[in-house]
């Protein structure tokens, strides 16, 4: 169980943060507000397929078929926790690779989103001095490690969640 946790998770992790860390590096913006974070949280769903299959190929081939939802659920859980850690691991590759840009680029960029779309002096004030406390925080590991982190595992405790529901009947998408 825990060699299909290993190579399922890092997989996924390694596919997310390759493709999102080519998004974020191969433009100028760290884009659109929500439409970024549709595409990242995209990325993430897609990668985060492989529980599933992870799931699937242990219940086939190592219990002949047949998975009760407790063990698929914490199969499942032990591929997104590691897909977790593989993404923390990338992203600070990232930044370590970009002189940490991130911290001084997503500011900037969130609060010229605000200003072009109209927010008031004060706002825009208020939103310069978060961000500013966000930048101070983010510098430390010890705040950035996690919350990456957390970024990345509510998604895979859902399909986690999702795969153990589907893939207990031996019916489900059976071995062939």
């Amino acid at each position: 169980m825990l060699k299909t946790a290993l190579i399922y998770g890092a997989l996924s992790g390694a596919i997310t943060i390759a493709v999102m860390s080519l998004g974020i590096n191969s433009t100028d913006t760290l884009g659109e507000g929500s439409s970024s974070a549709l595409f990242g949280y995209t990325i993430m769903l897609l990668a985060l397929v492989l529980i599933f299959i992870g799931v699937k190929r242990y219940r086939d081939r190592e219990l002949g078929g047949v998975i009760k939802f407790g063990p698929a659920f914490g199969l499942g859980l032990a591929i997104a926790a590691v897909a977790g850690v593989f993404y923390v691991i990338g992203w600070e590759i990232n930044l370590a690779a970009t002189d940490y840009a991130f911290v001084e680029q997503y500011p900037q960029a969130i609060i010229a989103q605000k200003e072009a779309a109209g927010a008031s002096l004060e706002q825009l004030q208020k939103l310069t001095e978060d961000m500013a406390k966000f930048s101070e925080q983010y510098e430390n590991p010890l705040y950035r490690l996690p919350i990456t982190f957390m970024e990345i595992f509510p998604v895979g405790l859902l399909v986690a969640l999702f795969s153990a529901a589907i893939l207990r009947n031996p019916k489900a998408f059976p071995a062939r």
